[in-house]
């Protein structure tokens, strides 16, 4: 389909441009021939649609001789050749138009005066049609930039997707080798236990890849997936493990990106939990506050303890998972103050369906 016609405005734009051309000729008959102004736009403005359409015709020939792969001298006989082809079409279909507009009484229809008029025509039709050759000529120079510019966003937008999805699907091995080490460990005293959890073990892990499929996931279905790492966790620390939770309601509908919190609760565990040796607290809270989502890990530490440089592997993910996302709607703060680690998260917001949001999460547990 020719690009011109694939927009209303564009094709009226065009079609207008010819006409405002059969005016100005229209004038300059009636300036040297006399011809009254009325009857030279009669001639003049169907005649200059149709060599508007019939210039259309300029695309094909610009689309087989490309600028950059045709020899000059090729290059120059197609477009004199097409030019000449187009302007004999002209004529072709415009002497009869004035012949038939000679005998209503419009214009005089004498013979010399018909054929003057159509070498004329002809002579006229020749650099317009190359002027439409050099229009189309630009317009393929646009329409092939802007597939360029299209190709470069679509490979932008992949390589993006293709670091998210890299992102999403990083679990830290060290979560799984603890967890298969509980399970041996409690296979010989308690099957049971060991029984639970391999199937918490699995819930998890299946849960964890549904929704690192997903683009984004409401906070009530993150917030569930937290739990059931909660309850894994819980078999390997017994009561040296205690989790708060303080999420405001109209939270939990917040669309966040899959698998945000997995990592930062890991990491409080990791950090405010296993190092010290009665164990911790996990808060985890989520509000929304003059117009963005802010979310919360936090955990106790020892004071005495070395500060360790840099970031974790955790923390690491989040932030360069959000900066893929969006820099500037984004934000991730750590702060460590009165024996707490505090990671905060600012995400703008965005609400999932009803039907779609998990069930209310407790207050606390």
């Amino acid at each position: 389909m020719h690009p011109l016609t694939q927009s209303r405005l564009r094709l009226a734009l065009y079609l207008l441009a010819w006409a405002v051309l059969g005016a100005l000729i229209a004038v300059l008959l009636a300036i040297t021939r006399g011809t009254p102004i009325v009857n030279a736009l009669a001639l003049m403005e169907p005649l200059a649609l149709l060599y508007g359409l019939v210039c259309l015709s300029a695309l094909w020939v610009c689309r087989s001789l490309p600028l950059d792969r045709t020899p000059p001298g090729k290059l120059l006989g197609g477009w004199i050749g097409a030019a000449l082809q187009a302007s004999a079409v002209w004529v072709g279909v415009g002497t009869p138009w004035a012949v038939l507009l000679g005998r209503a009484g419009v214009i005089s229809a004498r013979r010399e005066e018909l054929m003057g008029g159509a070498a004329a025509f002809f002579v006229l039709g020749i650099p317009l049609y190359l002027g439409s050759l050099v229009l189309h000529y630009l317009l393929l120079a646009f329409e092939a930039s802007r597939e360029a510019e299209r190709r470069v966003l679509e490979s932008q937008v992949t390589a993006r997707e293709a670091e998210l999805r890299a992102l999403r699907a990083q679990l830290n091995p060290h979560f799984l080798f603890n967890s298969l080490n509980s399970i041996n460990a409690l296979v010989g005293v308690d099957p049971e236990r060991a029984r639970r959890m391999c199937e918490s073990l699995g819930d998890f892990l299946r849960r964890t890849l549904a929704l690192g499929a997903r683009d984004s996931v409401s906070l009530s279905e993150e917030l569930a997936l937290v739990d059931r790492y909660f309850a894994i966790e819980r078999v390997r620390f017994g009561d040296r493990l205690e989790v708060e939770r303080d999420v405001e309601p109209a939270a939990e509908r917040c669309l966040v990106p899959p698998l945000l919190l997995q990592p930062l609760v890991e990491n409080a565990i990791k950090h405010g939990v296993a190092d010290r040796i009665e164990g911790g607290t996990v808060r985890v809270a989520a509000q929304i506050a003059d117009g963005a989502l802010r979310l919360s890990v936090e955990n106790a530490v020892d004071e005495d303890s070395a500060k360790r440089p840099g970031e974790g592997v955790g923390l690491q993910n989040v932030r360069r998972r959000l900066d893929a996302l969006s820099a500037r709607q984004t934000r991730l703060d750590t702060r460590r103050e009165n024996g707490r680690f505090r990671v905060m998260l600012t995400l703008p917001v965005r609400l999932a369906a009803e039907t779609g949001a998990a069930g209310p999460a407790a207050r606390s547990t």
